[in-house]
């Protein structure tokens, strides 16, 4: 009767995780959908005060970004870049390393990797992709490398350096671009072209290129760290209790510098393929406005910081950003819409709708103690 009884509440137990582990999951969900969803009404909204159909609107940038070929691969193409920065700031803020200089580690990787392509442009290319990925991953990783150590052996603040050392690497990157390594032959700052061997050639005729296959990859890696291995597991528990984490032996310093350094690894990786499959020079505006790296924030918030929703929030992202000309291209609706729309998403995530105790759990505990008095009354 006793080992019944064990075997009962361990099976609830169970029960009761489960419903828990269901419940946060259905609340991340609901937390980012609830953001996107208010962000389109009230985008619906201003696009009826320009007295336009706010549906026909919505559907030409939805139907044109994802349900045409060319659409799709475009956004596919754009998409590339945005997972890697969003799985760069994923993977640094599930720790609570709040890793802002994501934006400058990818335009380190860039301007390096434009640099190394022309100085290696006599390797034939199935060799000299690789190794410009390779040396744009290196550069992100080895800007990422000072603010992990500050943090690391002096708990100096990281979310301060990496966003300071931002603007100090476009300062820099801009002195350079303008006059060491500018092309006199371009009519604008610019640094030289890459060889064509150093260009990832498009699938298809289309938009997509081989840098997608890339970030497929990196995506997957990380899946595995975060889902699968003994560091995903450490990166959680840090970001839930970095003191506890240290007090039971993890060796946090090292760990922090390991999570830093992936993080602006996988920065420099990006800047690297979007520098070889989309600007082939470097430029001023070689990151847009406001960049790939800031975009990547937007990315790992709107994704809850896990691989499959900073897969998916990436592939939205740039389903908008596609979307934004053709509404502009088939309606009369002007494309900064979709810039407010995506203010109001970053406003909005601000916001926890919904807590992590979860619906579900919070009616089991309020109907457990009524369960007990009534077995009481019962005997």
């Amino acid at each position: 009767m006793k080992k019944s009884v064990c075997s009962w509440q361990a099976s609830r137990k169970k029960k009761v995780k489960t419903m828990r582990d269901d419940s946060t999951l259905g609340n991340q969900i609901l937390n980012a959908l609830i953001p996107v969803g208010l962000a389109f009404l009230i985008g619906a909204v201003g696009i009826l005060i320009a007295k336009q159909n706010p549906l026909t609107a919505y559907y030409v940038m939805i139907s044109q970004s994802l349900f045409d070929l060319d659409g799709l691969m475009k956004t596919l193409h754009y998409a590339a870049p945005l997972i890697l920065t969003g799985l760069a700031i994923a993977v640094s803020f599930k720790a609570k390393l709040f890793n802002m200089g994501v934006e400058g580690q990818l335009l380190v990787g860039g301007f390096v990797v434009s640099y190394a392509a022309y100085r290696l442009s006599f390797l034939p290319g199935p060799m000299l992709i690789p190794v410009l990925l390779g040396i744009g991953l290196l550069s992100g990783l080895l800007t990422a490398l000072i603010p992990a150590l500050l943090k690391a052996y002096y708990n100096v603040n990281e979310l301060v350096v990496t966003l300071l050392l931002n603007y100090a690497i476009i300062e820099v990157l801009e002195y350079l671009t303008s006059n060491v390594f500018r092309d006199p032959s371009a009519g604008y700052v610019s640094t030289p072209m890459i060889g064509s061997a150093a260009v990832i050639s498009r699938l298809f005729g289309t938009r997509l290129t081989m840098f997608f296959l890339v970030a497929l990859i990196a995506f997957a890696i990380m899946y595995v760290v975060f889902k699968h291995s003994k560091l995903g597991y450490e990166i959680e528990a840090m970001g839930k209790n970095l003191e506890f984490s240290e007090a039971v032996g993890m060796g946090v310093r090292r760990k922090i510098i390991t999570i830093m350094l992936i993080s602006g690894s996988l920065a420099g990786l990006g800047g690297a393929g979007w520098m070889l499959s989309e600007k082939y020079a470097y430029t001023l505006n070689f990151s847009g406005s406001p960049g790939l790296g800031w975009d990547g924030m937007l990315i790992a918030l709107l994704g809850s910081h896990s691989p499959v929703g900073v897969f998916i929030a990436a592939i939205f992202y740039a389903a908008l950003k596609v979307g934004s000309n053709s509404i502009a291209l088939y309606t009369d609706v002007p494309s900064e819409i979709v810039g407010l729309i995506q203010a109001l998403i970053i406003l909005f995530l601000s916001i926890r709708f919904i807590r992590n105790t979860g619906l579900l759990h919070s009616l089991t505990c309020r109907l457990q103690p009524s369960r007990i008095e009534k077995k009481k009354g019962e005997a």
